[in-house]
């Protein structure tokens, strides 16, 4: 799951009311285009500009959005810490983060979250408009059915819930703990249902992590106990909807726990990896042709082994992040200097003549991005074969941990990296040395990764450059000066869609 804006989705009934109720239904306003699931803005969504009404409404929306985004990341009370207490000596938490004062937090938020809010006050208007139209004119049974989509209860969840009543809290909640990522490509008819039974389900499991779902399927990581998570396993294999698709070698596993994730997650979105394109106009049906482990590591070996001359046939492309692709990647790829995978089509788009009647070898962390990438990358007809590796680097590195994938693996959690050999191949950003454990940025108004070694970090170098360093030092003097999101120096000179063959 490769992307931090992948926040969960507040119920509708929590926006309005704070209730803890799921509403399982999927809302819709009829003055909202809703089938386009970026954030709404007042321009091209509200028309603010022509319509004071709506204006007002969408101010009211984001406010209430921005309190209870806030509101969420506060530091619960304790019975030794009562909650006047705690607001003052904890306060709240977010992004890795603890905050203790309101001023601080409300900054972060800000520059940090805007198309959270965003997406958040689109839910409290559809809320909101749904609630007139029914007390304005109230529709029939059936008619109301029809506009909420299918709905689910209590009852049913927890007809789907594994029984636990066998295990104690401790055995479900301590221990050897792991991380399990997965995704599953299928028709879902009802997003909204499937949601609440995740929420549920990772509830009832204590499990963390995050989940997104689209009717394009479902694509997840969680952390919990090997209890939780081989029970989590047991649940989804035997949903109606996933059992005769998924199977357990589908499920990634690596060390870890519920701790790798500071809460769990779930939404509904468009995509289940977000590359920018509908769906149905690039589909998942139209993949790359799957190779397992032993087949990818034969033919990577094939295509080392020939002469410059010979692997200019081939391109062994790497689908991930550069940040992600810095800290390991296969010997002789391909790696995009790309920092969002729906930049990938641009990439591809502007590098056509390089994959013309080539061979293609992609691969991932987990798979998923290669499935809508190497679709993206079929529907140009320039390659002569595209394959992809199943399962992605994860299972690959299970199988060939001294293989020719070399360094560490990023995974989007606490953990940032897991790793299968010994191999350093990222420098400091500062002095140069062997390093590859990433820290965020220490300026609040960029928050990017940068690899920066505890020898630097000792002398205050902290920041990802030293253009960055210096608005961050600002920023802390003048909390109020910045408060809008911007790019630092050093990202802003990189290319959007440069090749660079590692």
């Amino acid at each position: 799951m490769p992307n931090c804006r992948d926040t969960a989705m507040i119920p509708p009934s929590v926006l309005l009311d704070g209730g803890e109720e799921v509403e399982c239904c999927i809302l819709r306003f009829p003055d909202l285009d809703l089938k386009d699931p970026l954030p709404l803005t007042a321009k091209s969504k509200l028309k603010a500009e022509s319509d004071s009404s709506v204006r007002k409404k969408y101010a009211f929306a984001k406010k209430k959005a921005f309190a209870l985004f806030v509101k969420a990341k506060e530091l619960p009370a304790t019975a030794s810490c009562p909650p006047a207490m705690c607001r003052a000596g904890l306060g709240w938490k977010c992004c890795r983060q603890t905050f203790k004062d309101l001023t601080s937090v409300h900054i972060h938020v800000a520059t940090q979250h805007s198309s959270d809010i965003q997406q958040q006050t689109g839910l409290i208007l559809k809320q909101l408009a749904a609630e007139a139209s029914t007390s304005s004119n109230p529709a029939s049974a059936d008619e109301t059915d029809r506009l909420s989509g299918p709905t689910c209860n209590s009852q049913e969840l927890s007809d789907r819930l594994p029984d636990t009543s066998h295990i104690s809290f401790d055995e479900l909640t301590s221990g050897v703990g792991g991380v399990l990522l997965y995704y599953c490509y299928c028709e879902v008819e009802d997003p909204g249902g499937l949601c609440a039974w995740q929420k549920s389900l990772c509830q009832h499991l204590n499990l963390t992590g995050k989940v997104r779902i689209a009717s394009e399927g479902i694509n997840g990581t969680v952390g919990g106990s090997k209890v939780a998570t081989n029970l989590y396993i047991e649940a989804m294999l035997s949903h109606p909807l996933f059992k005769n698709i998924l199977c357990r070698e589908d499920f990634k596993s690596s060390a870890g726990g519920a701790h790798c994730f500071p809460d769990f997650r779930v939404g509904v979105f468009e995509e289940i990896v977000p590359m920018g394109i509908n769906p149905n106009k690039v589909s998942y049906k139209e993949t790359g042709i799957h190779l397992s482990p032993e087949e990818f590591h034969k033919e990577v070996e094939k295509y080392l082994s020939q002469a410059p001359q010979a692997q200019s046939d081939t391109i062994l492309l790497d689908c991930r992040n550069f940040y992600e692709s810095k800290i390991g990647h296969f010997q002789g790829c391909l790696a995009p200097d790309i920092r969002k995978f729906s930049y990938f089509p641009s990439y591809i788009d502007e590098n056509l003549e390089l994959f013309k009647n080539k061979r293609v070898l992609m691969y991932c962390t987990g798979g998923i991005r290669c499935e809508r990438g190497s679709a993206y990358l079929r529907s140009k007809a320039v390659c002569r074969e595209v394959y992809q590796l199943k399962g992605g680097i994860h299972k690959y590195l299970e199988e060939f941990p001294d293989g020719f994938y070399r360094g560490k693996l990023f995974v989007f959690d606490e953990r940032y990296t897991i790793s299968s050999n010994e191999d350093v191949i990222a420098e400091c950003r500062y002095c140069g040395t062997l390093w590859d454990q990433y820290k965020l940025c220490s300026s609040l108004h960029c928050r990017q990764l940068v690899l920066t070694c505890p020898s630097c970090r000792v002398k205050g170098f902290t920041a990802c450059c030293p253009v960055c360093q210096e608005k961050g030092f600002k920023l802390s003097s003048n909390p109020s000066g910045w408060m809008v999101k911007e790019e630092c120096e050093c990202t802003d000179r990189r290319q959007r869609v440069p090749v660079k063959h590692m």
